[in-house]
């Protein structure tokens, strides 16, 4: 396994102490496979978690939204009763799965059914940062603009 030292990239960087956050907490959580999960576009704007959760039952679940991440949880509560397994290939371990989520996209729901959890998610982004046509005008608005600088000098 490789190790990275990113120290000398701090010692000169300025303001970019989230994206040096970002990439420690990647480096540290080396993304885990359990529970296996699909991210899907659903549409241009909207996305769709789906993840395995087989032995999870709804209370056993958190969904946290935070800033721009959101974290999902399962802690499995112990039932007492002690078994003895041939082969077990079912995981019940518990689990801390964290998502980097993009600017504007917002959780708008989560399901829980036969085993899989899934969780809705869109992005939205506000009228004012969307891309707006601009409309050409003829020379005449030129002479409106001058005028108007001319009056804020005087």
């Amino acid at each position: 396994m490789r190790t990275f030292d990113l120290a000398p990239l701090y010692r000169s960087a300025i303001g970019f102490d989230r994206l040096a956050q970002l990439l420690n907490e990647q480096r540290a959580d080396a993304q885990p496979s359990y529970p296996p999960y699909n991210i899907e576009l659903v549409s241009e704007d909207k996305y769709r978690i789906v993840m395995a959760l087989a032995g999870f039952s709804r209370e056993e679940i958190d969904i946290i939204t935070e800033r721009d991440s959101l974290h999902v949880t399962g802690r499995k509560q112990k039932d007492g009763v002690e078994r003895t397994f041939l082969h077990r290939g079912i995981a019940a371990r518990d689990f801390e799965q964290r998502f980097q989520l993009a600017n504007h996209v917002k959780v708008t729901g989560a399901t829980f059914e036969n085993g899989m959890l899934t969780i809705d998610l869109v992005r939205e982004v506000p009228e004012a940062l969307k891309p707006r046509k601009i409309e050409i005008g003829t020379g005449t608005g030129s002479d409106t603009v001058s005028v108007l600088e001319q009056r804020q000098a005087a």
